[in-house]
């Protein structure tokens, strides 16, 4: 070698550039793939599951215990009709409104006028209701249990029976 040529050198390229360049060529592969498979596919369709609820009812009494009110927990259901069922007797229909009045329970109990005045009496029943739910016809029963006393008598008068409470069996 002489003096008056420049000296040869040699560039390596160091291994962090390397490791650059293999992503660099990885991700565009990832963006052109990914490119490739959105205008093949159609587009997206978001099918919404919706799962069942169990129907649940509240009851409420009025002031008077004359009347109870038999409504649905969850505001998606919709009652169309109730069947109560009280051992032994013929079956109350309930509409749409939920009300169970006294006297349709006192007319199925005629067979318990013996029983004590004044004194918290339960008996068991059987809901038997259709409702809407997601506008699809449903049906559910459930065992519950109505609490009720006789009040009145007395020489000159009758019995009436006035409700307490209503719970799940």
């Amino acid at each position: 070698m002489s003096e008056s040529d420049p000296p040869k050198r040699r560039r390596l390229i160091p291994l962090g550039e390397v490791i650059a360049l293999a992503a660099l060529i990885v991700s565009a592969l990832g963006v052109w793939i990914a490119w490739q498979s959105s205008e093949n596919s159609g587009p997206a369709q978001v099918i919404e599951h919706r799962t069942s609820v169990p129907l649940a009812l509240r009851g409420s009494i009025d002031e008077r215990g004359e009347t109870l009110v038999l409504t649905p927990a969850d505001p998606g259901h919709a009652l169309e009709s109730i069947g109560v069922k009280i051992a032994g007797t013929s079956p109350i229909e309930l509409g749409s409104d939920g009300r169970l009045r006294a006297s349709d329970v006192e007319a199925a109990l005629k067979g318990h006028e013996n029983e004590p005045k004044d004194k918290p009496l339960r008996i068991r029943m059987q809901l038997d209701t259709r409702y809407v739910e997601a506008g699809a016809d449903r049906r559910a029963s459930g065992s519950y249990v109505l609490r009720y006393k006789w009040e009145g008598g007395g020489l000159f008068g009758g019995r009436s029976l006035r409700l307490l409470g209503f719970t799940r069996a």
